[in-house]
């Protein structure tokens, strides 16, 4: 056993247990702990991330999503990534919601196609009551046609979220983004406790939860580890678990961020999963840029979900034939699950 499997071993014993709100023991995880994972040799992180996959989900099986905006552009945020957002010159135009026989037909379409769940995103910094009113209306007619909901609106109040309980909705998603210490660096129109905030409503609401971050936005791995510390520490951690590599749009500050090294991100789907192993950690935006070796090796370090169809949101993504060839080629199942927009609020990433 070298240093740095030394290193990991004394923090995990050393951590610190939690009860979570169903009465289980959870982990506590610190940022040098997260570090150290990390740091790992590739070949020992990877088998780690392996042997607990495969203690807690069906080995080769990925779930499939597909992402839909239903209310795209014109937000008021200042997300440094996002083509969405209102103050930056990216070519996306602000549209209004889609009328609920516009989301029928999709979701209609998406069923028809195996799909288990939708989501619907829509581009608000936070939804108005009314919003909320008509989303409500949408989430009704999807849960008609049998399916899973999801939505993704921005931040919400206690009470919208238990309005959004109330007609249905199975899951919300809301990410944090990146490491409070850098969180600032991205986005200072909304803070970290907003973020959180939302969080919780959701959680007191009894939706289940979506939330990830982004990585290649310029931040150094310390807050790559502290993004990963913060997600697998809520109690719970979250059920479904999106890693986006960011797409550099042109317009937005961080197009010219340095692209993160492809094992890099590597090292960040497997670390997800070791710190939160019940959670669907879904390989989201970038994968066009990542190609399949990576891709490989991602599902290798445990991703079990992508984002499926030609496009996401407003950016480009892998077409669906790439996509069968890719899983064809790695003998891997697939389950189809259509997930309509993970965060319109921010832009391509889920």
């Amino acid at each position: 056993m070298n240093v740095n499997d030394l290193a990991v071993v004394k923090l995990h014993r050393s951590a610190a247990s939690a009860t979570s709100a169903n009465g289980a023991a959870q982990a506590r995880w610190s940022v040098e702990a997260v570090q150290a994972l990390l740091a790992l040799p590739f070949d020992e992180l990877m088998f780690r991330a392996q042997t607990v996959h495969r203690e807690h989900w069906p080995a080769r099986d990925i779930e499939l999503a597909t992402l839909l905006s239903v209310k795209t552009g014109g937000c008021p945020e200042n997300c440094g990534y996002c083509p969405q957002s209102a103050e930056f010159d990216t070519g996306v135009k602000a549209q209004k919601l889609m009328s609920v026989e516009e989301v029928t037909q999709a979701a209609q379409a998406a069923r028809d196609a195996g799909a288990t769940r939708f989501c619907m995103g829509a581009a608000w910094r936070a939804p108005k009551d009314r919003d909320i009113e008509k989303v409500a209306e949408l989430i009704q007619a999807v849960k008609g046609l049998g399916l899973q909901s999801c939505a993704t609106l921005g931040m919400l109040e206690a009470h919208q979220a238990r309005a959004l309980r109330d007609a249905g909705l199975d899951y919300y998603n809301h990410n944090l983004d990146t490491a409070p210490e850098y969180y600032g660096d991205v986005v200072d129109t909304r803070s970290y406790q907003d973020r959180l905030d939302t969080l919780a409503h959701v959680r007191a609401a009894g939706i289940s939860v979506c939330c990830g971050g982004i990585v290649g936005m310029g931040e150094a791995p310390v807050h790559r580890a502290g993004l990963l510390a913060q997600l697998a520490n809520l109690d719970p951690y979250p059920e479904s678990v999106p890693i986006n590599s960011l797409v550099r749009v042109p317009g937005t500050p961080l197009a010219d961020s340095e692209p993160i090294d492809p094992l890099e991100f590597v090292r960040v789907i497997a670390v997800a999963r070791i710190l939160m192993p019940r959670a669907r950690v879904r390989l989201s935006a970038g994968r066009q840029q990542l190609g399949e070796a990576v891709q490989a090796l991602c599902f290798l370090a445990g991703a079990n979900s992508i984002f499926y169809g030609d496009k996401l949101l407003v950016t480009g993504n892998p077409d669906a034939d790439a996509d069968r060839r890719l899983l064809d080629k790695l003998g891997y199942a697939s389950r189809a699950v259509g997930v309509v927009a993970e965060d319109a609020a921010e832009g391509a990433h889920a």
